[in-house]
């Protein structure tokens, strides 16, 4: 990003969960592959979790062709599985996370959380990661019947908090969020991409995100 200007007088903020606030890559991977080594084994050996960034775990289930009962057992045993990996450390914080909400906070800024994971598992997460008390409100796969990369999950939690999202930024990683973000018409910051997708400013890191409010509030 060259210039602060995109951020100022945008007093609220839509971030995502995973691979944005937290490190929820190895839990989510290693829960997939218990999961199916356990229910169907026959499709681990093809199985690339990192094809599915972003993805829902009953769209990777959809995807893998899993149907019928099958798929939700499936569903089942990999969110259950990630909930018990979450709770004994698996997921990390992102670094400059806490960082970033604290400074969001004492700058006069609201955020929310904007993710595909279902509410029992974000709830895991984040009271494991000392997040819960820096975000006002939360929204899961749970609570809308679309999922990223759809843009009506944005636009919905927007008229959920009475948000413009012309004046909102929104903080995401994968294309899944990046394009519901920008499909909503939100100002989205894309972390970690060398080369961001249309739409998306790149930003190496969330400490990135938080110097640029810094300098901001310098020239203000």
């Amino acid at each position: 990003m060259s210039t602060p200007l995109s951020l100022a007088g945008r007093r609220v903020w839509l971030c995502d969960l995973d691979g944005t606030l937290v490190d929820s890559a190895p839990a989510h991977e290693a829960a997939f592959r218990d999961a199916i080594a356990e229910l169907a084994p026959g499709l681990l050996e093809s199985f690339r979790y990192a094809e599915h960034a972003g993805a829902t775990t009953r769209d990777v289930v959809a995807r893998l062709g899993v149907t019928g009962d099958l798929a939700e057992r499936l569903v089942r045993r990999k969110q259950w599985l990630y909930r018990r990996y979450a709770e004994d450390g698996m997921v990390t914080v992102m670094p400059g996370a806490h960082r970033l909400l604290d400074r969001l906070a004492a700058t006069g800024r609201t955020a929310y959380l904007v993710t595909s994971g279902s509410r029992a598992s974000v709830t895991r997460v984040l009271a494991a990661c000392a997040l819960a008390g820096r975000l006002r409100d939360v929204l899961t796969a749970d609570d809308v019947p679309w999922s990223k990369p759809d843009p009506r999950c944005y636009a919905h939690a927007c008229r959920l908090w009475s948000v413009d999202p012309a004046e909102a930024v929104a903080v995401e990683d994968s294309a899944h969020g990046v394009a519901s973000a920008t499909g909503a018409g939100l100002t989205t910051l894309q972390l970690c991409a060398a080369d961001p997708l249309p739409g998306a400013i790149g930003v190496r890191s969330l400490d990135e995100i938080v110097s640029l409010l810094d300098l901001e509030t310098c020239r203000s």
